[in-house]
């Protein structure tokens, strides 16, 4: 069957359509349902089945007699350090780890967080959890000791597994340090801290409390697998709130398990034994979902990467790992490939690399301008597929379904919907506008299998946060449009849409203009106070390396270009070249707090963001232009 088919399939039998792919995920008692209903619009999926995440990303594999082969490929140009896990040394290591947890005291439902990097240990760390029916809630390591604290005192776990510190080019990041300052912050105390020490930098231990990594499983029975219910949470993933205080998204075991399967064939279009890379970290999402969980559910081979696009020890480091583990489908960030391209804008890195395997790159986290993807499709040759999700959603919304069917691609859209997923555009009366028109992007309710059935601890901040605005639906939180064909174009953050003398912009679609200039490599347009127009879009170009031309000739053909190509409408004048932007570490551009940094606001530095000096380099550059002033 192809996509129309198979998302047919789906509209007129959702629960069916589920069902059938829960047959896929090995159950200790099969579930007799696939919805529950019955506290909409609190939805919960395959709640009676009785099921294990370590068994099924490990375990059944080996009985299945495939334990030799790789499980993991770990490469981590930063240490100089690969490594091979097969299967078979996946479940030994995970039994060893979970037995000693539950030695420790930790069983069903007792929280544990992990504060590690890109290390085998913290892939082991979340199975070895979910093989003991535990929830493990990954902070990304380096996080701040007060972010640390916030969250060991929401999710009030019972053990912590760190590493000592993480490595990045030309640096060490101290872990230990930042835990035992976030522990000394935190109301919460855990009973136990587990630290697996790096030779880089061994952390102090403290006595009593902290042990080390070999010699607190040194001696510990091998743990089973426990069965837990298909609701059980399987994790906690903490996103960024408006208010400051950040929302514990929950991950239910039998849906995650069920729709991650899915989507790797039928999705990503790999098959088991195949290699899959997601070059993320375990602290995102995508860690969690494609680095870990999904690729060891379907049998593929991951890779573990402990890295950088650019600097470890150049731009040509993705082919090289390409090429080496033989990757058959990569996915990265649209901003991993602008870093790529503004080092090298001619892909002369690419020169020597077979990428014969590699059938596929997928894009997520940032809208893949179509610069960018344009670029990376000419050098590679290799298709590349935009796709759209969210750390709540846990997997894709929509994108091009090349397991199932390849798509004709609309470059700057990430296609159509998923089974599962039945998107609208709604206007601010929560009505479905017409086709080309800009909106709120909702889902209807209920949400597929692998989603958020709420916030820990925090209801009623789920129900505020995502559903109370349009009842009945899902709020995504993002602005766009769907086309004649349905194919959507995600434009911006709904908090990115700007209101120009009465006109809705996006600024995605400025963004997209400014980035297909020649000169420019990355690009961000946000917008700023003005008192006759309400608002102005302010753009902040980032150029390629090596390029000399004077930056005012730059602006000036940018602003000769939005123009042309938006209209005088967007009232585009305002315009620097920056060195670098605002992101978290998972790549995303920080433009809200951009936005309050021009407006002179009053603001908090996000806790994600990846080097807090950016945003006063933000305000020096745009101070000549009369804004950034408190």
């Amino acid at each position: 069957m192809g996509y129309r088919e198979v998302y047919e399939g789906w509209q007129a039998d959702p629960e069916g359509f589920w069902m059938e792919a829960a047959r896929a995920i090995d159950w200790d008692r099969f579930p007799t349902r696939g919805l529950k209903d019955d506290r909409a619009p609190f939805y919960e999926w395959f709640t009676d089945g009785l099921v294990n995440g370590c068994y099924n990303a490990v375990d059944r594999h080996v009985a299945a007699g495939r334990g030799g082969q790789a499980a993991i490929l770990y490469d981590s140009p930063v240490t100089g350090t690969k490594q091979t896990i097969t299967f078979a040394d996946l479940q030994a290591r995970t039994a060893r780890l979970g037995g000693a947890l539950q030695r420790a005291g930790v069983g069903v439902g007792d929280r544990v967080v992990i504060y590690m990097p890109m290390v085998p240990e913290a892939v082991v760390a979340m199975l070895a959890c979910a093989r003991i029916g535990a929830i493990h809630s990954v902070v990304f390591g380096g996080f701040a000791a007060h972010e640390l604290a916030v969250r060991i005192d929401d999710a009030t776990p019972k053990a912590i597994l760190a590493g000592s510190c993480g490595i990045e080019p030309g640096r060490v990041v101290h872990y230990k340090p930042l835990l035992d300052a976030a522990l000394a912050q935190a109301r919460h105390q855990p009973e136990v801290c587990v630290i697996f020490q790096r030779p880089e930098e061994p952390g102090t231990l403290t006595p009593g409390r902290d042990h080390e990594w070999e010699a607190f499983q040194e001696g510990a029975a091998p743990a089973d697998c426990v069965p837990v219910p298909g609701d059980h949470p399987a994790y906690i993933l903490y996103t960024s709130g408006t208010t400051g205080q950040p929302k514990g998204v929950v991950r239910p075991t039998g849906g995650h398990l069920v729709a991650l399967n899915w989507t790797m064939r039928n999705f990503y279009g790999v098959e088991p034994g195949e290699v899959f890379w997601a070059a993320s970290d375990v602290g995102w999402v995508v860690g969690h979902s494609y680095i870990c969980y999904a690729p060891l559910i379907a049998g593929n081979t991951t890779v573990l990467f402990e890295g950088k696009p650019v600097g470890t020890p150049d731009a040509g480091t993705f082919w090289r790992v390409i090429e080496e583990h033989k990757v058959a489908a990569f996915f990265t960030a649209p901003t991993a490939f602008r870093a790529v391209k503004r080092e090298d804008p001619r892909g002369e890195m690419l020169a020597g690399h077979d990428l014969s395997r590699l059938r596929s790159i997928f894009l997520a986290g940032e809208r893949a301008d179509p610069d960018t993807v344009e670029w990376l499709q000419r050098i590679t040759g290799t298709p590349v597929y935009d796709h759209w999700w969210q750390t709540e959603t846990g997997w894709p919304i929509a994108g091009n379904p090349v397991g199932i069917e390849a798509l004709p691609v609309k470059i700057g859209s990430p296609t159509v919907a998923m089974p599962g997923w039945d998107v609208r555009i709604l206007g601010e009366d929560g009505t479905e506008v017409p086709p080309g028109t800009l909106g709120a992007i909702a889902v209807k309710l209920p949400l597929p299998p692998g989603t958020l059935p709420t916030l820990w601890n925090a209801e009623e901040r789920y129900r505020k946060s995502y559903l109370d605005r349009f009842p009945g639906w899902y709020e995504t939180g993002d602005a766009g449009m769907k086309d004649a064909d349905g194919y959507l174009w995600i434009m911006a953050r709904t908090d990115d849409v700007i209101n120009v003398a009465g006109h809705r912009l996006s600024t995605g679609l400025m963004e997209e203009v400014l980035a297909g200039h020649p000169d420019v490599a990355e690009c961000a347009v946000i917008g700023v106070a003005d008192e006759l127009k309400g608002q102005l879009p302010m753009g902040f170009l980032c150029l390629n390396k090596g390029c000399d031309r004077p930056h005012e000739d730059i602006v000036r053909e940018e602003v000769a270009r939005v123009r042309d190509e938006i209209g005088p409408v967007a009232a585009f004048r305002l315009a620097v070249v920056v060195d670098r932007l605002p992101k978290t570490r998972s790549g995303k551009i920080l433009r809200a707090a951009m936005a309050k940094v021009a407006d002179g606001q009053a603001y908090k530095v996000p806790a994600t963001i990846d080097d807090p000096a950016i945003l006063d380099e933000i305000a020096a550059a745009i101070r000549p232009l009369g804004y950034a002033r408190a």
